[in-house]
């Protein structure tokens, strides 16, 4: 009788679960090793004071993205629309009223998912075997055996399988990891020199008990050079009977102290919605900086730097290791769709 194949999969993010549970489809055993707390990476949905789906990592995605909307409709998961009804803030100065405009309907939506995009993971991680996914397995090395390969724990731990993916960033690979034998230099060159998206970014979600910008006519689009907000978007729920906003801060917030960031925040919101801005059920934002995404610097000449570099998509080892993470995807890498798509790829070399 043959043996059963196994896989080790390290970081459990959209990746890392996607390649999982597209690996359970062709009977291999898998070993989901991720270093935080919970599941997801990127994708992290958290649940208000009124039970309402609020995003604070990966909101958004779009009929282009091909690769995770098939994965959606696998899993029965429903997306709908970002609403963007009525009118749209623009604030260029600190000293004068806010642009008042209308968005023209898009041909294109932009998606959000039933439930919040922490549906995808649920969902992704409830598919696997009991005992697959390991939570707060920090692997700190990656070595060859003759047989396969082995990922040593912080703690001293180690699992085996004959293949192993490495769903992280490569910036995080390359300053956490330590691999033998040693990757080739070329490869070495370029794991801290790619970008990931989302780092360092800085993203906020507040909780209303009802949606007064929509009864006044505000679709909760808000772009601004003004305050601390850069980006905002109205945030009610699929079933719309809860409601919030979320988005954007400037990066220099993420200096300031939790109940100060929440301050500038809602001055600025009551500033344009009035007074009922001022009284949300909740607030919550969150610093991209864990260990689990940023690592070396993040300075870069270009949005998604060395993003699906060739390098990325070549097997080591003996074709024993891959990279698998959304940043080796060719197209729409640092998404979801990048994700989904670098899983795919992954998968058909298993």
């Amino acid at each position: 009788m043959a043996r059963t194949k196994t896989i080790l999969i390290i970081g459990g993010g959209l990746s890392g679960l996607t390649l999982a549970y597209l690996a359970k489809q062709k009977n291999i055993k898998v070993t989901v090793l991720e270093a935080a707390g919970r599941p997801g990476g990127r994708i992290h949905t958290i649940l208000g004071e009124n039970k309402t789906p609020l995003e604070l990592g990966a909101t958004w995605f779009s009929d282009q993205h091909r690769s995770l909307l098939n994965l959606i409709d696998e899993l029965d998961l429903r997306k709908f629309p970002q609403y963007d009804q009525g009118i749209t803030l623009f604030q260029t100065k600190s000293f004068e009223p806010a642009q008042r405009f209308h968005i023209p309907e898009s041909t294109q939506p932009s998606y959000r998912l039933a439930g919040g995009t922490g549906a995808l993971i649920q969902t992704l991680a409830a598919k696997l075997p009991p005992g697959s996914l390991h939570l707060n397995a920090v692997v700190n090395q990656v070595q060859e055996t003759d047989n396969g390969i082995r990922a040593i724990l912080k703690d001293g731990r180690y699992f085996e399988g004959d293949q192993a993916f490495i769903c992280l960033p490569p910036q995080v690979a390359a300053a956490h990891l330590r691999f033998s034998p040693s990757l080739p230099g070329t490869l070495q060159q370029i794991l801290p020199e790619v970008q990931t998206w989302m780092a360092g970014a800085v993203k906020f979600t507040v909780e209303y008990d009802r949606p007064f910008w929509r009864t006044n006519g505000y679709s909760g689009m808000l772009y601004s050079h003004a305050g601390v907000i850069t980006e905002m978007y109205d945030h009610t729920n699929f079933e719309e009977d809860k409601f919030g906003f979320t988005g954007f801060l400037n990066a220099g917030v993420q200096h300031y102290e939790a109940a100060t960031r929440r301050e500038y925040v809602l001055s600025q919101l009551s500033l344009l919605f009035g007074e009922p801005a001022a009284h949300p059920t909740g607030y919550y934002d969150k610093i991209w900086n864990e260990p689990t995404l940023m690592a070396g610097q993040q300075v870069f000449r270009r949005a998604h730097f060395n993003n699906g570099h060739p390098t990325l998509q070549e097997a080591y080892m003996n074709g024993k290791l891959l990279f698998a993470g959304s940043e080796t995807a060719s197209l729409h890498p640092g998404y979801m769709e990048g994700a989904v798509a670098a899983a795919i790829q992954a998968a058909s070399q298993l």
